[in-house]
């Protein structure tokens, strides 16, 4: 069973856990902050054997797993925009999802303000914590703690203004806690670049001050490392264009040894793989017989088989494409783990047919469950399941990519090397298929990166964020068919109901007016 940051199935953790939930979905938006000094060691105690901080710092990490932050308002914005993926379940469920698929947004849309309040929340739980460093009580605290609690605690909140800036573009930079009314805290909108320079500072941190995976005790499984944050440094600079930045960020981690392609691709995804050498930024999650929800995450319910068969559990949202579908090569084992076609001669991973009539022909197979585990715990819902944000092949994709674009006889080859060792792996012991790539021509090798990117990382939550940086976006969504305007569906709307707590300080994005 995992335990999550030495968090144990004690009375008193689960409370400090559901205080934490319920701290970080109450709000109705991010302006409604915890007022300073809320908490004391009164009514937040140290739960016994925690360093002084762990206990602030397990509360970002619950808030990370929430449902605003990565279920289903995460993949409506990350997944279901792409070409990757449609909205699937049925046709009348959920409005507010088929917006992001069909790309009629308004910013009345109660996902695109789940999304920026989920994440709001995520920024307030890490200024929480470094406001608590800032004014710990106890002078004896030994600093080597502090130096680790800010370094996770920046790390995440980078991780969440990553994501606000690639979904929203201009949002507030918030890098305290405000004590004063609503009315009066209210913070203009930062441009990009200033939300970007914020980002490279806190992850730079949390690069140069967190121990590697090997440095911390097997009980702190997930946490956040030194690897993961030179790993999410790479793709905030590859997404800037800041190539060697981004190469040499993406080298660090491959050359740390602490991670490499040995896991087969087919295993990467299963129970059996979480927290692997493949694994670098992967959101914890648990279930038990008696507590088959609570510490977990809806992710794989959200997205599993919709039906009344005996493992179909899930509500049969984001689905994989006729286009993704088409895009393999042939023979290419990544197809089948992707992908699971609910024909009636088809099976899962694990050998489970579908039930007939299902609403829809195809359903992310990365997502499914083992039957023994579901035994187990008593539960078909899958909420033990990982979150796999960030994992090892998309960082040798960055770098193969950041080298081809800097180009050169030196980068050239590096390029290949990292791209072809992706598809080795992929390909396994069958040499008939996935050749090496060989060209040396940039914009060749370019585009065989940019679809080595898509098939390795299908379903996974880089795809939209990869053709906007590309500055495809435009072109591909709407050779698929989609209503994608250029210069408005990059980003999403600012949530009209956070424009109106502003008071008008907070401005719409264009076209959305």
């Amino acid at each position: 069973m995992k335990i999550l940051f030495n968090i144990k199935y004690s009375y008193a953790s689960f409370a400090l856990i559901v205080l934490a939930f319920a701290l970080s979905s109450c709000s109705n938006d991010f302006l409604d902050r915890r007022a300073q000094g809320a908490y004391n060691q009164d009514d937040y105690p140290y739960p016994e054997g925690s360093g002084p901080y762990d206990q602030f710092i397990n509360g970002a990490y619950a808030t990370l797993r929430s449902y605003n932050v990565t279920v289903f308002p995460f993949l409506a914005a990350t997944s279901m925009r792409s070409d990757d993926a449609d909205k699937g379940s049925t046709p009348s469920d959920s409005p507010d999802a088929l917006q992001f698929d069909n790309f009629t947004l308004t910013p009345t849309n109660g996902l695109v303000n789940a999304l920026w309040v989920g994440h709001f929340n995520l920024v307030n739980d890490c200024n929480f914590v470094l406001d608590r460093i800032a004014n710990d009580p106890n002078p004896n605290t030994p600093q080597a703690l502090k130096v680790d609690a800010e370094a996770q605690a920046r790390f995440l909140r980078g991780y969440a203004y990553f994501m606000l800036v690639r979904c929203y573009g201009r949002v507030p930079i918030l890098d305290t806690l405000i004590s004063t009314e609503v009315s009066e805290s209210n913070i203009p909108q930062s441009t990009p670049a200033q939300v970007y320079a914020f980002i490279e500072q806190d992850l730079q941190f949390a690069a140069n001050n967190l121990l590697p995976a090997s440095g911390y005790d097997r009980k702190f499984i997930g946490r956040i490392n030194s690897g993961a944050a030179h790993a999410l440094l790479a793709k905030v600079y590859l997404t800037q264009g800041k190539w060697a930045q981004a190469m040499s960020e993406a080298n660090i981690v491959m050359t740390s040894g602490q991670y490499d392609l040995s896991v087969p691709y087919a295993t990467i995804f299963n129970e059996e793989g979480e927290n692997s050498k493949e694994s670098i930024f992967e959101v914890q999650a648990t279930a038990t017989p008696t507590v088959p929800t609570d510490f977990g995450s809806q992710y794989t319910q959200v997205q599993s088989v919709r039906g009344s068969g005996d493992w179909n559990y899930g509500w049969g949202f984001n689905v994989p494409s006729a286009d993704l579908a088409n895009a393999y090569e042939p023979g290419d084992p990544r197809r089948r783990r992707t992908i699971f076609y609910s024909v009636p001669d088809s099976v899962t991973i694990f050998g489970e047919r579908p039930q007939a009539g299902l609403p829809n022909p195809r359903y992310n197979n990365k997502v499914y469950t083992n039957p023994a585990k579901r035994a187990t715990i008593g539960s078909r819902s899958g909420w033990w399941m990982n979150v796999r944000l960030l994992r090892y092949a998309d960082v040798v994709l960055m770098y193969a990519e950041a080298a081809n674009e800097l180009g050169g006889t030196e980068n050239t080859t590096r390029a290949l090397q990292a791209l072809n060792s992706v598809r080795a792996r992929a390909r396994g012991a069958n040499a008939n298929i996935l050749p090496n790539v060989t060209t040396t021509d940039q914009e060749l090798l370019r585009q065989a990166i940019r679809k080595e990117r898509r098939i390795e990382l299908a379903m996974e939550h880089e795809r939209f964020f990869d053709l906007v940086r590309w500055g495809t976006a435009a072109t591909v969504m709407q050779g698929v068919g989609k209503n994608f305007i250029p210069g408005r569906h990059e980003l999403l709307p600012i949530p009209q109901a956070q424009i109106d707590l502003s008071k008008g300080r907070l401005t719409q994005n264009p076209g959305y007016n």
